[in-house]
C-alpha cells in the first residue's frame, strides 16, 4: 500500500471555485474542498454535488487530484446522509476522501470498497501504531499530527504502513486536533463538527497565551524530502484565492528546485497571510513564547496589498496527430503528459473546389477555445486533396477533448449494500470515576465506584484503573510501555484509552480496555468497532445530547458530572502564566474577558489540559438519564478538593442539585 516517495505531492486548499483555480494556477498536484455538508470548514464556499462534478472534471484535465473533505463526527441518525455525500463524491469522481469520523469511515469501506480513504488529523493520528491500525480498517493514507516534533515524525515515516501527509504551512490549532471541545461547551459551535467560533484567539489573562502564529515549514523542504513525506498540505479553505495563488508557487518552486525558501519567498509567504511571522516550533521543538502572534494591522494592510487573482490562465500542452486519409475514417489524438485518447469521425471526401491543406487542417482541430488545453505540437498524415465539412471537425475535436477529460476519471466505482451496526450487549449500570491525583479518591468514591482511574504516571492502589495520556508518540512508546508494566504489577485491572493508536499497548500490558471520550465516539458505527477491538464499554462524546446518547445504545456510557477537558496543549502555558510549581500544584487558570475562569492541569510530559469553567452535573436529572437508557455513567474529577468529590457523590446518591451554577446534557437531538 505505501509507494517509494521521490518528491512529495503538494496538496492544497480550494474553498471555492475560484481558490481552485488559483491552486491550479500556482501548481498544485492535488486539491482538497468540501461539499456542502459534513466538512470541518462548513463556513467555507464549498462545493454543491453539481459544481463538484465540474471541479473534479476541471483538476483532473489538469492532472490535479481532489481530495473531499468528509472530516466531521456524525451521529446516528446522519449516518445515511453521510453515506450518501460519500457516494455522491465517488460517482463525481473524487480521488480520495479525508475522514475524520472512524464509524462513518468503515462503513465507506463496506459500501464503497474502491473508494480510497485519507485519516483526517482529527483522528489524532500521531503515531506509527495508528497508522498501524488505520491500515488494518483499508485507510491509504494518515495526516500526521500538526505537533509532530522532527524526530518523531522520522520515527513515523520509518515504521509506518501506509503514507503520511504532513501540513507545512498555515494556521495552527493550539490545541491538539481532534481533542478540542472549548468551542463546542463553552460557545455551542463544535469544530469537530466544522463550527469552530476560535476561543483560541480571544484574550486571556490580560495577553494572546493560546494564538499561536501560523506554521511554516518552507525552510525545510529539502529535509521533508528526503525523509520520505508522502503529501505536504497547505492550510487554508478559508482563505482568498490570492493566498492560495501565492502560497502554492512558493511551494512548488521550492519542491522542484529541492531547496529551502530564502527571504524574499518568505516575505512573500507573510504577505499572503501571517499573525506576526511564522513557527516552527513544534518540527523543531521549540515550544515556547516564540510560538505566539496575532494578526496585527500591519499584516492586514500588506495582504490587502497583494495583487488580486486574475482567474485560471494556464494551460495543458497537448500533442495532437491526425490522420486524414481517403480510404479510413479520420483519426484524431491528443496526448498530454499522462494521458492519450484517439477518435474516429466520417471518411474524408473528393474535395472539388477546396480541399483542406494540412495547415487548414491542423489549425481547425488545434482551437481548443476555453478549454483547459492548448496545442504545443501537431503532426499529420494526410493526403492532400481531400476534404470534410467544418462541423464534422468541430465535432471530432469535441469528442476528442471529451474523451481526454474522461481518461482523468477514477474507474470501476459501485455501491453495495450494506447494514448499519450496532454495539453488541446492553448498557451495565457501572459507574466509573477519572481522578487527577490519589487525595481525592475518598473512602465514599471507593464504595460508589466500582471503577477508580488514576493518570498513568500518577497511578497508585487503591485506584484500579489508568487513564492513558493523551498524546503518545512514538518516542514516548518504551517509557509508556514500562509503566503500563508497573502499573498492572500494582493491581491496575482497567486503561481507559483515548486513542486507537495506544490501544496496542494496552493489550500487550494485559489491562482491559475502555474506550475514553477523547475517541469521539458519536455513533453506533464508531461504537461497534471500539466493541470490535476489545474495548468492554465506550464513553461517549460529551458533544452528544441526551436523546443522541440514547441512539447509541449498546455497552455505552456517558459523563454525567465533571469539569470537561476542553483542549489539549503541546506547549505548555501554565509556565508562563504562573509558573511550573503552581502548574504541578493545579492553580493555573485561564481568565477570560468576563472574568470567567478556565483550570489549567499539567499533563504528562508538560502538556497541559484546559478544563471548562463549569462542571456538567446530571445529580437532579437522573429520570432524564434513566428515560434515555443511560446507566452506565462517568465522572470526571479534577480541581475539586476530596471534601468536594464527596459533595457531588451525596449528590448523585439522593438525586439532588449540586447547589451550584452547572452544565447540562443537552435534552434536545
Amino acid at each position: 500500500m505505501k509507494k517509494p516517495i521521490e518528491k512529495p505531492e503538494l496538496l492544497c486548499p480550494a474553498g471555492s471555485v475560484s481558490a481552485l483555480d488559483a491552486a491550479i494556477e500556482g501548481g498544485a498536484d492535488a486539491v482538497y474542498l468540501g461539499g456542502v455538508a459534513m466538512n470541518a470548514r462548513i463556513h467555507a464556499g464549498n462545493f454543491s454535488p453539481e459544481a463538484l462534478r465540474e471541479a473534479v472534471r476541471k483538476a483532473h484535465a489538469y492532472g490535479v487530484k481532489v481530495y473531499l473533505t468528509l472530516n466531521t463526527l456524525v451521529t446516528d441518525r446522519e449516518l445515511p446522509q453521510f453515506l450518501d455525500a460519500a457516494w455522491d463524491a465517488a460517482e463525481a469522481g473524487v480521488d480520495a476522501l479525508i475522514v475524520a469520523d472512524v464509524g462513518g469511515a468503515m462503513a465507506i469501506r463496506r459500501a464503497i470498497p474502491s473508494l480510497e480513504l485519507h485519516a483526517s488529523t482529527q483522528m489524532s493520528g500521531h503515531n506509527s501504531a495508528m497508522a498501524e491500525q488505520l491500515r488494518a480498517f483499508g485507510f491509504y493514507r494518515m495526516v500526521a499530527a500538526r505537533e509532530i516534533s522532527k524526530e518523531n515524525l522520522v520515527r513515523l515515516l520509518q515504521e509506518s504502513p501506509i503514507e503520511t501527509e504532513l501540513f507545512v504551512h498555515g494556521a495552527l490549532c493550539v490545541s491538539h486536533s481532534g481533542q478540542c471541545l472549548f468551542s463546542s461547551v463553552v460557545g455551542g459551535r463544535s469544530g469537530n463538527r466544522g463550527d469552530c467560533a476560535q476561543p483560541c484567539r480571544l484574550p486571556y489573562n490580560g495577553s494572546y497565551p493560546l494564538s499561536l502564529k501560523d506554521l511554516s515549514l518552507a525552510e525545510h523542504i529539502p529535509e521533508l524530502i528526503s525523509l520520505g513525506v508522502a503529501s505536504l498540505k497547505i492550510e487554508g479553505r478559508m482563505k482568498a484565492p490570492e493566498y492560495v495563488r501565492d502560497v502554492t508557487r512558493v511551494f512548488r518552486r521550492l519542491l522542484d528546485e529541492n531547496r529551502p525558501a530564502d527571504a524574499e519567498e518568505m516575505r512573500v509567504l507573510s504577505d499572503a497571510f501571517s499573525r506576526g511571522g511564522f513557527t516552527d516550533g513544534y518540527y523543531t521543538g521549540r515550544l515556547d513564547r516564540s510560538m505566539l502572534g496575532v494578526r496585527s494591522e500591519a499584516d492586514k494592510r500588506n495582504t490587502r496589498e497583494v495583487f488580486s487573482f486574475a482567474g485560471l490562465a494556464k494551460k495543458v500542452d497537448v500533442s495532437l496527430f491526425v490522420s486524414f486519409r481517403s480510404d479510413e475514417p479520420v483519426k484524431l489524438s491528443l496526448t498530454t503528459k499522462d494521458r492519450s485518447v484517439t477518435v474516429a469521425g466520417d471518411v474524408p471526401q473528393i474535395a472539388r473546389t477546396a480541399p483542406l491543406s494540412r495547415e487548414d487542417l491542423i489549425r481547425s482541430l488545434s482551437r481548443m477555445g476555453g478549454t483547459p488545453y492548448r496545442v504545443a505540437e501537431a503532426q499529420t498524415d494526410a493526403e492532400e486533396g481531400l476534404m470534410l465539412p467544418v462541423s464534422k471537425l468541430n465535432d471530432l475535436r469535441r469528442r476528442a477533448i471529451d474523451a481526454l477529460d474522461a481518461a482523468a476519471a477514477p474507474k470501476g466505482r459501485e455501491r453495495l449494500p450494506i447494514e448499519w451496526r450496532r454495539p453488541d450487549g446492553a448498557r451495565e449500570a457501572v459507574r466509573s470515576a477519572r481522578f487527577d491525583s490519589r487525595e481525592q479518591i475518598t473512602p465514599a468514591a471507593l464504595a460508589y465506584f466500582e471503577r477508580v482511574y488514576l493518570p498513568l504516571f500518577a497511578f497508585e492502589a487503591p485506584a484500579n484503573g489508568v487513564v492513558m495520556p493523551p498524546v503518545i508518540f512514538d518516542g514516548d512508546m518504551d517509557a509508556v510501555r514500562a509503566q503500563l508494566s508497573e502499573t498492572k504489577q500494582k493491581g491496575a485491572r482497567w486503561a481507559l484509552v483515548g486513542n486507537l493508536g495506544h490501544l496496542g499497548l494496552v493489550l500487550e500490558a494485559g489491562l482491559e480496555p475502555v474506550g475514553d471520550y477523547r475517541l469521539n465516539v458519536t455513533n453506533r458505527e464508531s461504537a461497534a468497532l471500539c466493541r470490535d477491538l476489545g474495548m468492554k464499554e465506550t464513553i461517549l462524546s460529551p458533544e452528544l445530547t441526551l436523546p443522541q446518547l440514547r441512539d447509541v445504545g449498546g455497552n455505552t456510557s456517558a459523563i454525567v458530572y465533571g469539569r470537561l477537558p476542553l483542549m489539549t496543549l503541546e506547549r505548555c502555558i501554565s509556565q508562563g502564566l504562573v509558573g511550573c510549581d503552581a502548574c504541578r500544584e493545579g492553580r493555573a487558570v485561564l481568565k477570560d474577558r468576563r472574568g470567567v475562569s478556565f483550570p489549567v492541569l499539567r499533563e504528562w510530559e508538560h502538556r497541559n489540559v484546559v478544563y471548562n469553567s463549569l462542571p456538567t452535573c446530571m445529580s437532579d436529572r437522573l429520570d432524564d438519564l434513566l428515560r434515555n437508557g443511560i446507566a452506565a455513567r462517568h465522572f470526571i474529577f479534577s480541581v475539586e478538593t476530596p471534601k468536594e468529590v464527596d459533595r457531588v457523590i451525596d449528590a448523585f446518591r439522593k438525586g439532588l442539585p449540586l447547589g451550584e451554577q452547572v452544565r447540562r446534557i443537552p435534552n434536545r437531538l
